[in-house]
């Protein structure tokens, strides 16, 4: 079954190559054609698992397409001969690949196309590499951002932030939330700017800014809804244990169900912390991440 597929891949390309000879009755070659055959090769390649060439062909394919000015077809051929790049397990290539393919999306004039690629790019490189993956959730935010459509933008925005605080990319993080909440509050999604606020709290008081945790909550009572709610009231409490060294009331909001249901990728990190504060504070222990690796200690 390989070997024919091969074969008719082969064949595919030989077809190409006679639709870009020229003579005296045929003056341009017909590179829609040459394109069209490379696609076809390309699959048969890519059935016969034979990735490599199968990424070659779709490169080919690009090339044709960019010769005859159809640059959203030329982007499309490129992303895949980047998910054959996956296929091999070669994932800096793979993502070189669709990053190109996203310029020439945004060149042809459909950034939404775009940016649901670099999405899928850091889906790819996420479990490899935290930063890159980061860089291009961000990429993707900023396309979305540009062209309106802020709840995208924001859903990006909130798997790089979550991906920051993984990395203890702490101040990173603080940034990426308060662009988030920005984007949730300008959408009136006030649930979520709630849920923001919850991890804007979180990461300031692990950065040991209780100033700025503080101003976060201030600055929501502005928001419709949020004072006298569940999360003003708890935030109200775990800070008031922070200040006034309350270790029995850092522990009862750090255990509570709306911290300890929040997102994993926030509250794992950032929780187990906050329930030792007051014992570093005396014993100036080092503190270790519940539930992540970590090649050394840190401390609060």
């Amino acid at each position: 079954m390989a070997a024919q597929k091969i074969n008719e891949a082969h064949e595919h390309m030989a077809k190409a190559d006679k639709c870009l000879k020229t003579s005296l009755t045929k003056w341009k070659p017909d590179f829609d054609s040459a394109a069209s055959e490379y696609a076809k090769a390309a699959v048969c390649f890519k059935n016969a698992k034979q990735f490599d060439q199968a990424k070659d062909a779709y490169l080919k394919e690009a090339e044709y397409h960019t010769e005859n000015k159809t640059l959203f077809h030329a982007a499309k051929a490129i992303e895949q001969a980047g998910m054959m790049m996956k296929e091999q397990k070669k994932m800096p290539e793979a993502i070189q690949l669709i990053e190109k393919a996203c310029m020439m999306y945004m060149e042809n004039g459909t950034p939404d196309t775009a940016a649901m690629a670099l999405d899928r790019a850091g889906k790819l490189i996420e479990p490899l590499n935290l930063d890159k993956a980061v860089d291009l959730y961000q990429k993707a935010a900023g396309v979305f951002e540009n062209e309106d459509r802020l709840r995208q933008a924001a859903e990006l925005l909130g798997k790089a932030s979550r991906l920051l605080v993984r990395v203890r990319r702490l101040d990173d993080a603080a940034v990426a939330i308060q662009k988030e909440k920005n984007m949730y509050k300008e959408i009136e999604n006030y649930p979520m700017c709630f849920k923001k606020t919850t991890a804007q709290v979180l990461v300031h008081l692990h950065r040991a800014d209780y100033v700025a945790a503080d101003k976060c909550v201030r600055e929501s009572y502005s928001l419709p809804g949020y004072s006298g709610s569940e999360d003003s009231v708890a935030m109200e409490t775990l800070l008031q244990g922070y200040d006034e060294q309350d270790e029995d009331q850092v522990y009862r909001i750090c255990n509570s169900p709306l911290l300890k249901y929040m997102d994993n990728d926030v509250s794992l990190p950032l929780l187990e912390p906050a329930r030792q504060y007051l014992f570093n504070l005396i014993k100036k222990k080092w503190v270790y991440s519940v539930g992540q690796q970590v090649t050394g200690p840190w401390e609060m």
